[in-house]
C-alpha cells in the first residue's frame, strides 16, 4: 500500500466557540466550511492547515473522556489519502488487520473506513 499523504486530521473538542476561535484566530487557519448536523447536535468546522492538509473540528453534545473511543474528546483520528481504497483494505486484512465496513461520507460522498494501529489509534482511509 501506498499512501499520498495527510488527507486531515480530526479534533473533537468540548467547547466549539473556544476552539473555533483558537484555530481561527491564533492559529490563522481558514474556514473552508461548516456545517451544524442538527441530528447529532453536533458541528463539523473544516479548516484549511494547507494547500494539503485540512483539520475537521467536531463538537458533541457530551463527548466521552475515553481517547481511545472515536467520540471522545481530543484526537479523534489521523486519516490517510489513498487512491484505491479497496487494493488498500485488501493488503491491511492481508496482514491481519481489522477493518470497518467501507461507509460514504455524507457531505463529500467520497468512500472511507476505519481501522486500528496497535495501540488502538483510530486511523481512516480516505479514498480521494
Amino acid at each position: 500500500m501506498k499512501t499520498e499523504g495527510i488527507h486531515h486530521i480530526a479534533i473533537i473538542c468540548s467547547d466549539y466557540d473556544r476552539s473555533k476561535r483558537f484555530y481561527t484566530e491564533v492559529l490563522g487557519f481558514t474556514i473552508l466550511a461548516e456545517t451544524y448536523r442538527a441530528d447529532r447536535q453536533s458541528y463539523k468546522l473544516d479548516l484549511c492547515v494547507s494547500d494539503r492538509v485540512a483539520i475537521e473540528l467536531f463538537s458533541f453534545p457530551r463527548p466521552s473522556d475515553r481517547p481511545s473511543r472515536p467520540e471522545a474528546c481530543g484526537l479523534r483520528h489521523l486519516a490517510f489519502a489513498i487512491a484505491d481504497l479497496d487494493a488498500a483494505c485488501a493488503e491491511l486484512r492481508s496482514h491481519g488487520v481489522a477493518i470497518e465496513p467501507i461507509r460514504v461520507d455524507e457531505l463529500t460522498n467520497k468512500r472511507f473506513t476505519f481501522f486500528q494501529d496497535p495501540d488502538g489509534l483510530p486511523l481512516e482511509l480516505y479514498e480521494r
